[in-house]
């Protein structure tokens, strides 16, 4: 991967920024309120996007009589982001809409239709914005590869999937010429919108609530949707709607980082305390085969009981933490029989799954596995991932995070 410097020099033309380890951990958090994962996705990838560019404009405008730039209230970007890629920037009458894409290459700027052809949302420049974000913080940077506007948009871009499509060769590389056209007029005359009935509205809320439906894939006219979220309450409802699922039932997240500082949540217990507990047969397997993870600055098993269809049988994942430089954890993720058992269940998969429930490693077990073991893999801090254990019809996930660890709390 090559350093941020590196592809400045071949690419001077281009905006380049590093995304700062703060930005992506707050803009983790922030992707908690969203409903299911593309949303939670899509919120910190934007989120990220909109911050870092507004801190880089804030300081080129500093010195400009150019009105400082503005951005929508939190909630209205949780409402946009729960199911549309974008956000706009405003500077003066000008707005400016970011499309972020995280991808190694990026070949065209690809603008949901929502920011073209509603009146509310259009803007009058639209960047492209390519993300890379590494596990090293110096491998997670933005680069804009160039601008188009609202007009070119309407005239040269094509308009499939409800998307407008400009190949980014077609784009304006050099940003400061935005600031030379900011006075010409760059947007085409948008038809006003199809007004939508309450009782409508809330037929659509109903449908489109569902966290499992997609509502711009959703075979609804454009014209009816562009309406429904054109409108600021209705767009909240339709929110509200879709995390209500998720606030009833949250998900538990363990901070691994409080591992280091000896501090465990309930249900994670250290190998000694599995041995030594009243439940014998739960720990023979530990002990036949003296458990531990080398080298491990902590670690902990938890019991998990894969269900009474299966015979209640019971499995014990463990997992062994190591501090690195720079606030990196280093991790190892084994899965072990319990109950007595000498082997594992055959064919139960153990799975890493990234913040956005991405399969980044699968093993499944064979008939005389005494134990599966994941590839050791280190996590940066601000960063999340899960462990899934699955059979048959039956699969159960944990959740993790990396916190900044403050130095002076770890000895």
């Amino acid at each position: 991967m090559h350093c941020l410097n590196e592809l400045e020099k071949a690419h001077p033309n281009r905006l380049w920024l590093q995304i700062s380890a703060m930005e992506k951990h707050q803009a983790w958090e922030q992707a908690q309120r969203h409903s299911n994962t593309l949303s939670r996705y899509n919120a910190y990838l934007n989120h990220i996007v909109v911050h870092t560019f507004l801190n880089f404009i804030e300081e080129w405008l500093s010195e400009e009589s150019t009105p400082q730039p503005q951005i929508p209230n939190s909630d209205s970007l949780h409402n946009i982001w729960e199911v549309v890629n974008g956000a706009t920037i405003g500077l003066g009458e000008k707005r400016i809409v970011l499309i972020p894409s995280e991808t190694s290459y990026l070949e065209e700027l690809c603008v949901p239709q929502e920011w073209v052809d509603i009146p509310s949302f259009a803007g009058d420049y639209y960047l492209a914005v390519q993300v890379n974000l590494g596990i090293d913080d110096s491998e997670c940077w933005m680069s804009v590869r160039g601008f188009t506007t609202h007009r070119q948009l309407k005239c040269k871009a094509s308009n499939q999937n409800r998307s407008y499509l400009m190949p980014v060769e077609h784009l304006t590389e050099n940003l400061t010429l935005m600031q030379v056209i900011q006075e010409i007029d760059v947007r085409s005359q948008i038809p006003q919108l199809s007004t939508l009935s309450e009782t409508e509205a809330q037929v659509l809320l109903q449908l489109l609530g569902n966290p499992s439906i997609s509502p711009r894939q959703h075979n609804l006219p454009f014209e009816k949707w562009a309406s429904l979220i054109d409108n600021h309450q209705w767009r909240q409802q339709l929110y509200q709607r879709r995390i209500a699922q998720l606030n009833e039932n949250p998900k538990s997240v363990v901070n691994l980082s409080n591992w280091l500082r000896n501090i465990f949540e309930v249900g994670w217990e250290s190998i000694n305390t599995v041995i030594n507990s009243e439940s014998q047969n739960i720990a023979f397997a530990f002990r036949q085969r003296e458990v531990h993870i080398t080298g491990a600055a902590a670690e902990r098993v938890k019991l998990i009981d894969l269900g009474m269809q299966l015979g209640n049988q019971c499995v014990a994942l463990l997992l062994g933490l190591s501090q690195e430089e720079q606030q990196k954890v280093g991790i190892r993720v084994q899965l072990h029989p319990a109950n007595g058992e000498d082997f594992l269940p055959s064919k139960i998969k153990l799975s890493l799954l990234s913040d956005f429930g991405t399969v980044l490693q699968t093993l499944e077990s064979r008939s005389q596995d005494n134990f599966i073991q994941l590839k050791r893999f280190i996590c940066p801090s601000g960063k999340g991932f899960s462990i899934q254990v699955a059979l048959d019809n039956f699969s159960i996930t944990e959740y993790f995070s990396i916190q900044p660890l403050d130095s002076s709390q770890h000895e």
